[in-house]
C-alpha cells in the first residue's frame, strides 16, 4: 500500500471527486445558461487533466493500491486508492463526462442548468465510487447514483412513459441496494467474532476472508446484485426500456456507470470470497453464456435503434462476466480492458444515434436512412464506434478480446469459446445492419429524407475526432494500457485457492540427486 503523500503533490482522488461536486455547487448558483456552462467545462476538463496526472502518478510495477487516502473516526471511515482493477475507470469517466457536455451544447440542453448540474454531479458519483476502498463508502455512492438518473430522464426523457420507467428503475435498482447493503452488512460482521473490530475496510475484509462467515449467503447477495446493475440476464428488464424512453444525453457517463456493476464483482466478490465464486462458476458461465446469445438475437429482433443497443450492451455484459469468471490473468485482463473498450464505443454509438434523434425526431430504423450524404460525421462515429464492438484490428477491443478467448479456451474449453465468438458475431451483424439501415440505404418512407437538414456542426465533428483518436490510438497500441492493469490483476489470479492448488499439482517435483 503506498500512501498519496509518497508519489503525488496532493490528494488527487479526494480532488477528482470534489470538483464536479463544486462545480455542480457553482452551476446551481449562477443566474445564465452560459455561466453554468463555464463552470460544466471547467469542471470536466480540469478531471480531464487529473485523470492524466492521475497516470503519470501511478507506478505500472508496483503492488498494492496506491495513492491511498484513509482517514477513520471510529468505525467509520473514509477510504480511497487505485490499483490494477479501477485505474483506467477513472480517466475514461472523464473523458466520457467532457464529451457528454459537449453533446448537451450541441442538443440545446444546456439552457438547463439542472441538467448540467445533474450531468457533473453524476461524474462525481461515478469517480468516487470506482475510487472507493471503502465498502459502505462504496454502496453509498451507488445509492446516490440514482438520483441524477432520475432527474435527468424526468426532465429531459423523450419517452411518454418515463416517469413509469423511473418506477420500474427504482424497483430494480432498489432492489440491487437492498441485497449488496445485507452482503456488505454480513461481510462487516463476520471479522466481529474474530478478534476484529467491525470494519468495512477492503483490504482489512481481503486480508482476513478465512474468518468470514455464511459465505455463500453473501456471494448470492452481492452477485444477484450486481447482476441487476451490469445488467445480466435476467436482471436486465430495465435497461432497454430506459434506452427508449431516457435521453441519450446522458449515454456517455451513464455506459461507464453501467460498468460500475463489473468492476464490483471484480473488486469485492473476487479477492474476498474467491473459494465461493469458484464453487458457482458454472452457474456464472450459463448466465454469462446465455447473456450472449440472448441479447444478440434480442437485438436483432429491434427496430428502435436505442433498445437495439441496450441489447448489444447486455450481449456484452454476458462476455464481461465470462471474462471475470476464467480465474485467469488472460480472461480478467482481457475482460477488464474490454470493458473499457466498450465503454468508449457504446458511448460514442449512443451519441451517434442521438445526433440522429437530434435532427430526425425518431429513434425507428424503418423510418430513417440515406442520412450518410448530409450526415458523414455522424455515420462515421456510429461505424467505428461499432467496428470497436466487432473485436476487429486496428481497435481496442481486438487485443482484449484475444486475451479473453485465451483465457475462456485455457479455463472452459474450446467449445465455450465458440459460443461465446459466435454471439459476438450475431451483435457484430446486428450493429452492421443498423447502420445499413440508418445512414445508407434509402428510407422507403421518405424518398429524401431530412434534406434540408444543416450539415454536423464543428462539436459534433470533435465528439467524433476525439473519440476516433481514442479508439484508433488505444487500438494500434494496447501495451500501456495492458501494463497498468496486469500487476493488479496478477495478484488476484493468486487467490482463487482451487486453481492455485491444481497448479501446484500439475508443477513438475524435483527430486535430489543421487550421490
Amino acid at each position: 500500500m503506498t500512501l498519496w503523500s509518497q508519489t503525488a503533490a496532493f490528494p488527487v482522488l479526494t480532488t477528482l471527486t470534489l470538483i464536479p461536486l463544486l462545480a455542480v455547487v457553482a452551476i446551481l448558483l449562477s443566474r445564465s445558461p452560459k455561466a453554468s456552462l463555464r463552470f460544466g467545462f471547467a469542471g470536466t476538463l480540469s478531471n480531464v487533466a487529473l485523470s492524466i496526472y492521475l497516470l503519470s502518478v501511478f507506478d505500472p510495477s508496483a503492488a498494492g493500491v496506491q495513492l491511498m487516502e484513509n482517514v477513520r473516526l471510529g468505525w467509520l471511515s473514509y477510504s480511497v486508492g487505485v490499483d490494477g482493477m479501477n485505474i483506467l475507470f477513472i480517466p475514461l469517466t472523464a473523458v466520457l463526462a467532457f464529451l457528454t457536455l459537449v453533446y448537451t451544447v450541441i442538443t440545446r440542453h444546456v439552457n438547463n442548468k439542472t441538467f448540467v448540474a445533474c450531468l457533473l454531479a453524476y461524474q462525481a458519483i461515478l469517480t468516487g465510487a470506482f475510487a472507493a476502498m471503502n465498502l459502505m463508502q462504496f454502496w453509498l455512492w451507488c445509492a446516490l447514483e440514482s438520483l441524477p438518473l432520475i432527474i435527468l430522464t424526468v426532465h429531459a426523457g423523450t419517452g411518454q412513459k418515463r416517469r413509469w420507467v423511473v418506477t420500474l428503475l427504482l424497483q430494480y435498482w432498489g432492489s440491487s441496494l437492498l441485497m449488496t447493503l445485507a452482503g456488505f452488512l454480513f461481510l462487516a460482521f463476520g471479522l466481529v467474532g474474530s478478534d476484529h473490530d467491525l470494519t468495512f475496510d477492503w483490504l482489512t475484509l481481503k486480508e482476513n476472508n478465512a474468518y468470514l462467515h455464511d459465505e455463500i449467503l453473501v456471494f448470492i447477495l452481492l452477485f444477484f446484485g450486481y447482476a441487476i446493475r451490469m445488467p445480466l440476464f435476467p436482471f436486465h428488464g430495465w435497461l432497454p426500456l430506459l434506452a427508449e424512453q431516457g435521453t441519450v444525453a446522458t449515454a456517455g457517463v451513464f455506459v461507464v456507470g453501467l460498468k460500475l456493476g463489473l468492476y464490483a464483482l471484480i473488486r469485492f466478490i473476487l479477492p474476498i470470497l474467491p473459494g465461493v465464486a469458484e464453487q458457482w462458476a458454472v452457474f456464472v458461465l450459463t448466465l454469462g453464456l446465455t447473456s450472449v446469445v440472448y441479447g444478440a438475437l434480442l437485438a436483432m429482433m429491434q427496430i428502435n435503434v436505442r433498445r437495439l443497443l441496450a441489447f448489444v450492451a447486455v450481449s456484452h455484459s454476458g462476455l464481461l462476466i465470462i471474462g471475470a469468471f476464467c480465474f485467469n490473468e488472460f480472461g480478467l485482463q482481457g475482460g477488464l480492458l474490454l470493458a473499457i473498450a466498450y465503454g468508449l464505443a457504446t458511448a460514442g454509438m449512443f451519441f451517434s444515434v442521438g445526433l440522429v434523434y437530434q435532427r430526425t425526431r425518431t429513434a425507428f430504423m424503418p423510418r430513417l436512412g440515406g442520412l450518410i450524404d448530409k450526415h458523414a460525421a455522424i455515420g462515421l462515429l456510429f461505424l467505428l464506434a461499432a467496428f470497436s464492438t466487432m473485436v476487429m484490428p486496428g481497435t481496442p477491443s481486438f487485443d482484449s478480446a484475444h486475451l479473453l478467448v485465451e483465457g475462456i479456451i485455457e479455463e472452459y474449453g474450446w467449445a465455450i469459446a465458440i459460443v461465446v465468438l459466435l454471439g459476438n458475431v450475431l451483435a457484430a451483424a446486428v450493429l452492421l445492419r443498423a447502420f445499413q439501415q440508418m445512414f445508407i440505404v434509402t428510407s422507403k418512407r421518405h424518398p429524401q429524407p431530412y434534406s434540408r437538414v444543416p450539415q454536423p456542426a464543428p462539436k459534433e465533428r470533435l465528439i467524433t475526432i476525439v473519440l476516433a483518436l481514442l479508439l484508433v490510438t488505444s487500438g494500434f497500441y494496447t501495451t500501456p494500457w495492458l501494463n497498468y492493469v496486469r500487476l493488479g490483476l496478477s495478484e488476484l489470479v493468486q487467490a482463487f485457492p482451487v486453481h492455485q492448488s491444481q497448479q501446484l499439482e500439475a508443477a513438475p517435483v524435483l527430486e535430489a540427486p543421487h550421490e
